[in-house]
């Protein structure tokens, strides 16, 4: 009897023990069991199946051993969760199904959508509408092309895109401090050619490579292999819920986790047949579309099934899991979005003359502006505010599915409605959908057609003129990957994602910019001032400044447009010209015009999070512009530039320069001689011209003194915010440099340049300078490399510096053992092309590239 009891309580003790070590692997896996409710089953020790998975119930253990029923809960953490749908299609092709498939996913509220098949060519962003924004890859419209479709809430949190070929592409996303890695692959058809097939490998394993092991990824693919029904052996890297017996291309997929750490997300969910079918053809019914997540974080997907009854793409259905991120939780401040007076409505008769009338009742009966800014300042914002309104201060997005109407959304209701063949296949099914297939495109085509030529009507119109350059700017931005971001990083290169740490990393990096001058010599000889009287102000020279001035451009914080002065008309010449002559007199403007907002604009190259690679520019008083105008048409009549300046100069542009340089390389073509060409770049030219410098620069020019010192005036006590994604930062100094953004700083830059190049600059074309763009051309290598060195040294002493890596030679009719330009005794980067002030200039003399522009 005692044996009995002993072998009795032996084996409860071993089922507790192994109920233990299951409590433990279900709580690395965050479920917890529920003894109130029977049923389930598991494989292997580490290896978990979630049967029966529905809603938060899933089933773990043997039920022949009394498997249990567990609950899912997610991990309790300080923090707060972020729920998103992310999914995979192959879209067959993208051409007419943008908005199609935009209101697809929002309507099964799907986030973030790898998209394969794109068959578009190029490298680009493009919105779709309905709030979705697509960045895309291809080269070659008939035929492969990868892209990834994002929510527009979370295409402004995209850090970095790489977009490897037309097979492979990912983006990164931070999200509330997570780094979310999404991945979209397009893998060959089966029997393809293996070399292909281990080329897309291997630029899969380069990008997981490149992710950082902290990071999380999400593959989503078209593989086009089966992974094969059961799991023995591979009980790491899947489930067991599966379509099909496993072939070839499957078996690299199982190879692929496994070298990565990953796990096939789709097969560890338990759903009917019909929602693990990605692919229907005929009589073929298989599972080719996979998604794929680290190992780690596969806790973190809930839930992953196909969605039917979709008819955006004809055989591929949509896979979509769900995934939960547990973030910190981030104090995000209220960042003030200052609402902004409606003044683009002064471009209608009627509102311009509103706004007259009631400016003239605030000033008693007449429009006799008062004397000093500040109250005249105030009467304008206010009346503007009054009779313009104020909009919300947010930006107005424009729709790229301006065509789409409702007949186009009425036939693709009813073409979705017509995926009943799905489930119920009959031939009538068939061509019922099919016909409705052909009707929308042609739906869509006609809609388009009509948009399009009503806006070729519009464009005719002088109104249209205006629309034509809007649309053409609007598509040029949408077409960017990134516009701004929420993250940046910091000097030593880490990402910083608080707002605060953002705030005080953009103002260190523009204090630093704005207030530290290179090394140079300090000028011994002096320049004798030039003392004369100056002439007053004359209205005509007011109206000339008004009409230079265009308008819809942004205001600065005084917040009164240019378009006010325009509106006032003769008001408006009256008031300013005693304006600009008392602060002549005083040689003090007022106050609120030395400050200004900076806001940093990507240059399209380099880390999207580096501070280096934004260009500031600042946004400033429209009437400080004003004055600027006036001043610089008077400077300009006692400067004058050297013919070798085509930057910012009467009848003279870009077209010009480029015309220059190529005329010259004709004619050393057709002689078969060596032209070598130095493209010279200046590092932070504007951002680092000294100020003495710049003073000195004005007097030797001839400058009287006055406008010496009303120049200086404008540069004295200069503030400014940096306006960035996440706010506004605090003021700081602006004590170094040109103000980027003013009216008057090209010409300054200009006088500058063409002072300290004085004795090293040649007769054009064999010197050109366009304000800091400089090309320096010469028949011999040893003549143009002694040149730039001269170049290099007279700036240098000044203060300007030549950047040595951006800095290019370019050698056309080469002969063999030309050699290389050298500088301070490095090799200067030798290139078969340039991109000269927007053309691109080749070695070969061809113009191909700007043909096929």
């Amino acid at each position: 009897m005692l044996y009995g009891l002993e072998t009795v309580s032996l084996r409860k003790r071993q089922e507790s023990e192994l109920e233990v070590a299951e409590l433990k692997m279900l709580s690395t896996l965050n479920f917890i069991p529920d003894r109130s409710r029977p049923g389930l089953t598991t494989t292997a020790i580490g290896a978990v199946d979630l049967q029966g998975t529905s809603g938060n119930w899933a089933t773990v253990g043997r039920r022949s051993r009394g498997g249990r029923r567990v609950h899912r809960q997610r991990e309790k953490r300080k923090g707060k969760s972020v729920g998103l749908r992310i999914g995979t299609l192959n879209v067959g092709t993208m051409t007419g199904k943008g908005r199609e498939l935009a209101d697809v996913m929002e309507r099964r509220k799907v986030d973030v959508l790898c998209v394969q098949e794109t068959r578009w060519k190029g490298s680009k962003a493009r919105s779709i509408g309905a709030g979705f924004k697509l960045f895309y890859y291809g080269v070659d419209s008939k035929r492969n092309g990868v892209g990834v479709v994002l929510k527009e809430e979370f295409g402004r949190n995209v850090l970095e895109r790489k977009r490897v070929s037309d097979r492979v592409m990912s983006l990164k996303l931070e999200i509330e401090g997570v780094m979310l890695n999404v991945v979209s692959g397009y893998a060959l058809e089966v029997g393809g050619e293996l070399e292909k097939k281990g080329r897309f490998w291997s630029e899969l394993d380069e990008v997981m490579e490149s992710i950082p092991t902290g990071e999380r990824v999400l593959i989503g693919a078209y593989f086009n292999g089966h992974v094969g029904e059961g799991n023995t052996g591979d009980e790491e890297v899947m489930g067991k819920f599966r379509v099909r017996e496993r072939n070839l291309e499957g078996q690299m997929i199982v190879d692929f986790a496994k070298r990565m750490d990953l796990a096939v997300v789709n097969t560890y969910f338990q759903k009917r047949e019909e929602h693990r079918v990605t692919y229907k053809s005929g009589g073929r019914r298989t599972q080719v579309n996979y998604i794929l997540c680290r190992r780690g974080n596969l806790k973190e997907i809930s839930d992953c099934k196909v969605v039917v009854g979709e008819s955006v793409a004809r055989q591929h259905r949509m896979v979509v899991c769900r995934m939960t991120l547990m973030v910190c939780k981030k104090k995000r401040s209220m960042i003030k979005i200052e609402k902004k007076t409606k003044w683009w409505k002064l471009k209608k008769e009627e509102c311009c003359e509103e706004f007259r009338q009631k400016l003239r009742q605030t000033l008693g009966g007449q429009v006799v502006l008062p004397d000093d800014w500040e109250t005249t300042a105030e009467v304008i914002r206010e009346t503007g505010r009054k009779v313009l309104g104020v909009s919300s201060g947010r930006r107005k997005e424009d729709k790229e599915t301006w065509w789409w109407n409702e007949e186009v959304q009425d036939s693709i209701q009813r073409k979705r409605l017509a995926k009943k063949w799905d489930t119920d296949r009959t031939e009538q099914n068939r061509q019922e959908y099919s016909e409705l297939q052909h009707r929308v495109k042609r739906e869509v085509s006609k809609a388009k057609q009509k948009a399009y030529d009503e806006l070729y009507t519009r464009l005719d119109t002088r109104e249209g003129e205006k629309d034509l350059y809007r649309l053409a700017r609007q598509r040029d931005r949408d077409g960017k990957d990134v516009q701004q971001v929420r993250v940046i990083k910091d000097r030593d290169g880490r990402v910083l994602t608080s707002e605060e740490s953002v705030r005080r990393r953009w103002k260190e990096y523009f204090e630093e910019l704005m207030n530290e001058e290179n090394e140079r010599e300090k000028r011994v000889e002096g320049v004798n001032s030039v003392e004369q009287k100056v002439d007053k102000i004359r209205k005509d020279e007011v109206r000339k400044a008004l009409k230079r001035m265009k308008s819809g451009k942004a205001v600065g914080p005084d917040d009164i447009p240019v378009e006010v002065w325009k509106c006032l008309g003769e008001a408006a010449v009256e008031f300013l010209p005693s304006l600009f002559n008392r602060v002549l007199e005083s040689e003090r403007m007022p106050e609120e015009w030395r400050r200004s907002v900076l806001v940093p604009i990507f240059k399209n190259k380099g880390d999207v999070q580096s501070c280096s690679n934004y260009r500031g520019i600042k946004l400033m008083s429209h009437t400080m512009k004003l004055w600027e105008r006036v001043v610089e048409a008077r400077l300009r009549k006692v400067v004058e530039i050297c013919e070798q300046q085509y930057g910012f100069m009467p009848r003279k542009s870009t077209t010009d320069a480029i015309f220059a340089l190529r005329i010259l390389m004709e004619k050393y073509r057709d002689g078969q001689r060596e032209l070598h060409c130095v493209f010279v770049d200046l590092e932070k030219a504007y951002d680092r011209v000294p100020r003495e410098e710049l003073w000195y620069c004005v007097r030797k020019s001839g400058v009287a003194e006055k406008y010496v010192r009303v120049v200086q005036d404008m540069y004295e006590r200069s503030m400014t915010v940096v306006r960035c994604a996440v706010g506004q930062t605090e003021e700081l100094k602006v004590e170094v440099g040109l103000h980027q953004g003013s009216a008057l700083s090209p010409f300054l830059f200009a006088i500058v340049m063409d002072q300290l190049s004085e004795e090293v600059r040649h007769e054009s074309p064999w010197t050109m300078m366009f304000a800091d763009d400089i090309v320096i051309c010469s028949e011999s290598r040893e003549q143009v490399e002694e040149n730039l060195e001269r170049r290099r040294f007279a700036l240098k002493r000044r203060g300007m510096k030549v950047s040595r890596s951006k800095t290019e030679y370019m050698c056309m009719n080469e002969r063999e053992g030309s050699g290389t330009v050298r500088l301070q005794g490095e090799e200067v980067k030798k290139v078969q092309e340039f991109k000269y002030l927007g053309s691109t200039v080749q070695s070969n003399r061809e113009c191909g590239k700007e043909v096929k522009k």
